[in-house]
């Protein structure tokens, strides 16, 4: 990727439905090359799809919670039907494996703290989990999908 593949990426994350003709003429090539470097982004993996960004307020979404897990079981299998379980869960935002003291970090999104209840009796239902901590967001201070895209790494001389 050289400078201009990584201004586009910085104008598609910010608005991904700029025609090509502005894009093109945003990062100075005609449409044609630019065009074609976002199909290639988009083979190569670096764009993985184009989305919509919704607000959960305005779906009644009004609360995330933060819920760390702690295993006792480390096995291949259990984490399989772990992973499985909590895939399934339209609920869970994020779902991440964790160095430290936590294990599993996941992000839910729900209505309410009824809804939160729900969720939290159907995950422990189905897997068997040592510790389950739930952190309860109260404001949302900054969120974004755009990640800071690093300069190309100078050629050395």
């Amino acid at each position: 990727m050289d400078a201009i593949d990584r201004k586009i990426l910085t104008i598609l994350q910010e608005d991904v439905s700029i025609s090509i003709a502005e894009l093109a003429s945003r990062v100075h090539l005609s449409q044609t090359p630019c065009w074609k470097r976002i199909q290639k982004l988009e083979a190569n993996g670096v764009i993985q799809k184009r989305v919509a960004l919704v607000s959960p307020e305005k779906l009644g979404l009004g609360l995330t919670v933060f819920v760390s897990i702690e295993t006792a079981d480390h096995s291949k299998e259990w984490l399989a039907q772990f992973a499985e379980t909590v895939a399934a869960m339209p609920e869970v935002m994020e779902f991440y494996r964790m160095a430290g003291d936590v294990d599993y970090m996941l992000r839910v999104v729900v209505t309410d703290m009824a809804a939160y209840d729900t969720f939290y009796k159907r995950l422990i239902d189905k897997v068997p989990l040592k510790n389950v901590t739930s952190r309860f967001a109260m404001e949302r201070i900054k969120q974004t999908t755009a990640y800071a895209i690093p300069p190309a790494p100078r050629p050395e001389a």
